[in-house]
């Protein structure tokens, strides 16, 4: 009986948990949609006073003009004057009764929309439309399929070499980093599911790789080596700028709502997992060194050619929580041509998608 009454007492309080909820959800659209008519009150009076601004600097022009006695043109301000006061308060007194009409049906849009392509203001004087502006609706797409949102990656890098393990890797393995940034689409591939996701879209990838033991690259009849420098380095770094598309199928729940107006499918708050790869070209290769001669500090930036693959391509997955994720790629196009043992750029950090 007790345990009955726990489980009895759990479900109440959930169910009373889901009605506050939807409650708040209701109060806020309705507020919502009275804060924008309570905006629409203020734009009448608004247009009116500018209606009523243009009628009297024609009245004036026509008495300039000698067209009308002064005492005409007194009774032709008083009258626009009215005319101008009536048009707010009709005008006002119809928002304040589509308000009301809101409040009594609790949100729902009772015989609110005079017209379907938006909100209408007109200023008409003596019969004729001086001014007219439409304020069109929003489009609302009701199942949105795919989002686009900016994506940065940013780690680790390194090289994987033919029977060498990573261990022995000529490169510094805290010193050699990447950082990749660019923009991503997603695209929900079934239709009434969002458990599968074609995740592609541009960025650049930035790999860096800092030699061990004073070394730094050099160009020996189209082979680049690694050679001891004649004076000691406090930086050698060589970085290479790739341009790639990267392609993912991505896998992994979603919140579902569903109103009237929409259909979405939140990934916050949810584990996701990635896998793919991306195909690109190098756009720049540049080597920086540092160094001091004779007590003076040395910068050399050198863009030359270091036969670099100019087509690269590689697999990449990310697995993580929410707009976080850890995130591995490998190149499989060696990093430079005609060497004589290949070397594979590897890469491993935390990849941020902002969705």
């Amino acid at each position: 009986m007790k345990t009955f009454l726990k489980y009895f007492l759990t479900l109440l309080i959930v169910l009373l948990s889901q009605n506050i909820m939807a409650q708040d959800i209701e109060d806020k659209e309705l507020t919502e949609k009275i804060e924008l008519l309570e905006a629409t009150k203020e734009r009448i009076t608004a247009s009116e006073k500018e209606a009523l601004k243009i009628e009297i600097e024609q009245i004036n022009q026509r008495l300039e003009d000698e067209e009308i006695s002064m005492e005409e043109a007194r009774e032709l301000k008083e009258s626009a004057a009215k005319k101008r006061a009536l048009n707010i308060e009709n005008k006002i007194a119809i928002v304040d009764n589509k308000i009301a009409l809101l409040r009594r049906n609790q949100g729902e849009d009772i015989g609110l929309n005079d017209n379907e392509d938006g909100e209408t203001f007109n200023i008409n004087i003596n019969g004729k439309n001086i001014i007219s502006a439409t304020k069109k609706k929003e489009e609302l797409k009701f199942d949105r399929r795919t989002y686009v949102d900016p994506v940065i990656a940013i780690g680790l890098n390194n090289v994987i070499i033919d029977g060498q393990s990573l261990d022995d890797s000529p490169y510094k393995i805290a010193g050699s980093r990447f950082f990749e940034f660019g923009w991503a689409w997603r695209t929900r591939v079934f239709k009434n599911s969002n458990a599968l996701r074609l995740h592609y879209g541009v960025s650049f990838q930035f790999n860096g790789l800092k030699p061990k033991n004073n070394q730094y690259f050099v160009n020996n009849d189209g082979v680049a080596e690694l050679e001891e420098f004649e004076f000691d380095l406090s930086k050698s770094k060589l970085r290479m700028d790739n341009l790639v598309f990267p392609v993912h199928f991505e896998f992994g729940p979603s919140k579902f709502r569903e109103t009237k107006e929409k259909v979405r499918y939140s990934l916050r708050n949810q584990f996701r997992v990635g896998l793919g790869g991306y195909a690109g070209f190098n756009i720049g290769t540049r080597q920086k060194l540092k160094y001091r001669v004779d007590g003076e500090q040395v910068k050399d930036k050198l863009k030359r050619g270091y036969n670099t693959s100019g087509f690269v391509y590689g697999l990449s997955a990310y697995a993580g929580f929410d707009s976080v994720q850890l995130y591995v790629k490998y190149d499989l196009n060696p990093i430079f041509k005609n060497a004589a043992v290949e070397q594979r750029n590897i890469s491993l950090g935390l990849r941020f998608d902002f969705d």
